[in-house]
């Protein structure tokens, strides 16, 4: 079979339960995210897939790496955030071999749409890193309409030239996805095949649909704390869902939609108005709600529709397993923590063990998940949970099961010695506090 073109779609701050395939609630808008749940329906549901880390830039290393995020230093920021404008040091080194580099040297073409976060030129950005064109942001977050950035500088770019364009983000990135497969048609079809990361600012804050241009200059920062609320919310999941569908026709309406690899995710867990149901937590925790996210694999020729896996994996591991079905090889002097999901692809009922680690800088948090049991340290208290019957981590077992326990911390802790540690300058960039709102 030739190498499928392959398109990676990553939301912003979603919440586990927030689509219509993973059990969102009924409301008054209708269907959430009609067209996603039909990539589920014709593809493949991962319900215990994770994210690299509870918030953006650390698993956005992690993706385009393939290995832990701790191992680069730009990795360690909880975020990196717009003050890291001009670092020679908060981002994604040049030299690192990527998911799209080695794509690239396997003979695909490469593109990212959307969000970048890993730094800024000239030390940094896509077209230093593998993709072969860019049109996105390459800051955290921006006003979906005037595309400003947190520190107010317009943060629209073609390449690495600002680009202005009037509209609003989530759609100018949706007609742009479907521009470029267009474009790539003619290639793909004579077999030099694509690989388009599609990575959304939906349903990161600010909390603007596409009817809320005159909101815009109304804001007083990015993070919106005065605005927002669950209707807001959902449209902007509708928006992204509306541009997916037009991605996806695109591709039906070129002969493509058979031998390209869809993959659907978001970056870490749900922000404010997200739900999360049954899972506690949210983006910047490791409780389940903060790292346990949607995974959706759509392929038609090789994944069987309407299927399900209880496999456990996390971000990392998508990556390797489309470098893998890409034809690429890794590079020696980089090896992968990211482990190939390919069989699982084919067999979703053959899983297989996979231990799964995470550090937070934001109060001193640690979790490991292996079978059904997760060690969970924050701040100075430690728990040992059994998810198989307590998804909500409500039960702490550590003092009933002792020795699982103790074996768990020092499980963990051998990991960690096998990554650098947290340097002293690392950052915690929190954009708000229980002084602006209740704790969840």
């Amino acid at each position: 079979m030739e190498s499928p073109n392959i398109i990676f779609i990553v939301a912003d701050d979603l919440g586990f339960a927030d689509l219509g395939c993973y059990g969102a609630r009924a409301n008054p808008l209708g269907p959430i995210s009609p067209h996603i749940d039909a990539l589920a329906a014709g593809g493949l549901r991962f319900t215990q897939g994770y994210a690299n880390s509870p918030v953006c830039s650390p698993t956005r290393f992690a993706l385009m790496t393939m290995r832990y995020q701790y191992r680069v230093r730009g990795g360690m920021e909880e975020p990196i955030n717009s003050k890291s404008k001009g670092s020679t040091t908060l981002g994604l080194p040049p030299e690192s071999p990527t998911l799209p580099s080695l794509l690239k040297e396997a003979g695909y073409t490469t593109a990212l749409i959307g969000k970048w976060h890993l730094g800024y030129p000239p030390a940094f950005g896509p077209l230093r890193s593998g993709y072969d064109a860019f049109y996105g942001i390459m800051a955290g977050g921006v006003d979906y309409f005037s595309h400003c950035s947190g520190k107010g500088d317009h943060d629209l770019y073609e390449g690495e030239q600002e680009h202005h364009e009037i509209g609003y983000l989530t759609d100018l990135l949706s007609h742009r996805a479907v521009k470029y497969i267009h474009t790539q048609t003619a290639k793909a079809q004579s077999g030099q095949p694509f690989f388009l990361s599609l990575h959304y600012t939906a349903p990161h804050w600010p909390w603007e649909t596409r009817d809320d241009a005159a909101l815009a200059a109304q804001l007083g920062n990015l993070f919106h704390l005065d605005g927002g609320n669950i209707h807001t919310y959902h449209r902007m999941i509708q928006h992204m869902d509306e541009g997916i569908g037009w991605v996806v026709q695109a591709l039906r309406n070129n002969n493509l939609l058979d031998n390209t690899l869809i993959v659907f995710t978001s970056d870490n867990g749900g922000e404010r108005f997200s739900d999360n149901w049954p899972l506690v937590g949210g983006k910047m925790d490791l409780t389940e709600g903060g790292i346990r996210v949607p995974w959706i694999a759509h392929w038609p020729a090789v994944i069987p529709a309407g299927t399900t896996t209880t496999q456990h994996c996390m971000t990392m591991d998508w990556s390797a397993t489309l470098l893998d079905i890409g034809g690429g090889t890794p590079h020696p002097e980089y090896p992968l923590d990211g482990v190939c999901l390919s069989a699982v692809l084919r067999q979703p009922e053959k899983t297989f063990d996979r231990p799964l680690y995470w550090r937070m800088n934001h109060r001193q948090q640690r979790a490991l998940r292996d079978g059904d049991w997760k060690y969970l340290k924050v701040d100075e208290h430690e728990y040992l949970f059994n998810l198989a019957h307590d998804e909500r981590e409500r039960a702490n077992l550590a003092w009933r099961h002792p020795d699982r326990f103790a074996a768990m911390r020092e499980q963990y802790r051998t990991w960690e010695y096998s990554v650098p540690p947290i340097p002293a300058d690392a950052a915690v960039s929190l954009g708000y506090s229980s002084k602006d709102m209740p704790q969840r």
